[in-house]
């Protein structure tokens, strides 16, 4: 079994900016990618960024695109979140998950749900305006 935690979330302001964090951990872990997603309240859970484990591809959606960027530390099993010039329209709770085993290529599922195999408990990012 694998568990994810994030950490990072909180209030900020307008145009500020906060680094979220997510660590896996239990059985030997290896993943084939990990992303980032989002749930406001009364909205379906979207897509925000991805990243390949292998390869360390990246894709961003477009309403967080030049603003938010994904990274990773393979040998801390660990991805980042960076979020920068934050917007109201932001607000919701942050979920990470990961692929841990082979659901198709990468590429061609990166940003859908069942894609990924764990998901953390979520941590809330709320800016105000």
């Amino acid at each position: 079994q694998v568990q994810l935690v994030e950490s990072g979330g909180g209030l900020v302001q307008a145009g500020d900016s906060l680094r979220l964090s997510c660590t896996a951990s239990g059985r030997t872990f290896s993943s084939y990618g990990m992303g980032w997603f989002r749930q406001a309240p009364g909205k379906e859970r979207e897509f925000v960024a991805a990243i390949s484990w292998i390869t360390g591809y990246t894709h961003h959606a477009d309403s967080v695109k030049g603003r938010f960027t994904i990274s990773r530390d393979n040998a801390k099993n660990t991805v980042y979140l960076q979020m920068d010039s934050l917007k109201p329209e932001d607000t919701a709770i942050y979920y990470c998950a990961a692929s841990a085993s082979y659901r198709g290529s990468w590429s061609a599922n990166k940003a859908d749900r069942p894609y990924y195999d764990y998901w953390g408990q979520g941590t809330q990012v709320t800016v105000s305006s």
